[in-house]
């Protein structure tokens, strides 16, 4: 499984917001987390917590194109790009990023579709139901592993439809996004459900508000019950997860990997 750790150039993320706003405070964050086994770095500059609200063009292009810049003059590692704007997107690949992670699955921006079939890099889409702005008011479904389940299958019959070859793509359930507690519980207990349709699979739930409801704990101090949450995905066939700590979760996924390879 490959970790992806989450790099935040944003003032008011829920756990880590205004923590790396600074050009260098975000490489020494990449730094660490490059130490610590991170697999690919995901950059974002705009808030996707409940009720964000959404920020412009050019701000999201000023907190993130300078530090993928400076990320790529000294490292190769992977980097993916958090934004539902194709011109940040087009900007990032431009810069260095080698991904597109786009939490609307290319519903926001209607010149995402046209990038991504112009391009021919990785593509993240995932499940939310609403927006940052109003995701969390009152999140209802009959079936949420279904309903997920068949969001995706429809949005890869339309990417099928227009070209686009679904190897590129990794589905992401969008745990906390429009969800309750229940919905998330639910999600990670049938994830293997999710595995069936065929294409990777990112899991990001680390720190999340469900996990803060579980155990009392502040957003800093969730790590612990992130990396049991990523060991328990490697079983279902999870193929990445996206975490703050990349440590904790490489750790708990090294111990697991070796249960689950015992004779």
């Amino acid at each position: 499984m490959k970790i992806m750790g989450i790099l935040n150039v944003t003032p008011d993320s829920f756990s880590d917001g205004g923590h790396h706003l600074s050009v260098q405070a975000a490489i020494d964050q990449t730094e660490q987390m490059v130490e610590e086994g991170a697999d690919i770095i995901d950059i974002g500059g705009e808030s996707t917590r409940p009720f964000a609200e959404p920020v412009s063009v050019a701000e999201e292009l000023k907190r993130v194109i300078p530090v993928i810049e400076l990320i790529r003059k000294h490292h190769q590692i992977p980097i993916s790009i958090d934004t539902t704007k194709a011109a940040v997107a087009r900007a990032a690949l431009d810069a260095g990023a080698n991904i597109i992670n786009d939490v609307s699955a290319l519903r926001q921006d209607p010149e995402m579709l046209a990038l991504v079939k112009n391009t021919n890099v990785p593509v993240i889409i995932m499940h939310m139901q609403g927006t940052p702005e109003d995701m969390q008011n009152d999140p209802k479904y009959d079936d949420v592993v279904g309903e997920v389940i068949d969001f995706f299958k429809e949005k890869l019959q339309w990417l099928k439809a227009e070209g686009v070859n679904l190897k590129r793509i990794t589905l992401d359930p969008g745990i906390g996004f429009g969800k309750t507690r229940d919905h998330n519980l639910s999600l990670l207990k049938h994830l293997s459900a999710l595995k069936a349709l065929g294409q990777p699979v990112l899991l990001g739930h680390s720190r999340k508000r469900f996990i803060g409801d579980l155990t009392d704990l502040p957003p800093e101090k969730r790590d612990v019950p992130t990396a049991v949450i990523s060991a328990l995905a490697l079983s279902q066939g999870v193929d990445m997860v996206r975490v703050h700590n990349v440590g904790a979760s490489r750790q708990a996924l090294r111990v697991a990997k070796a249960i689950q390879d015992a004779v």
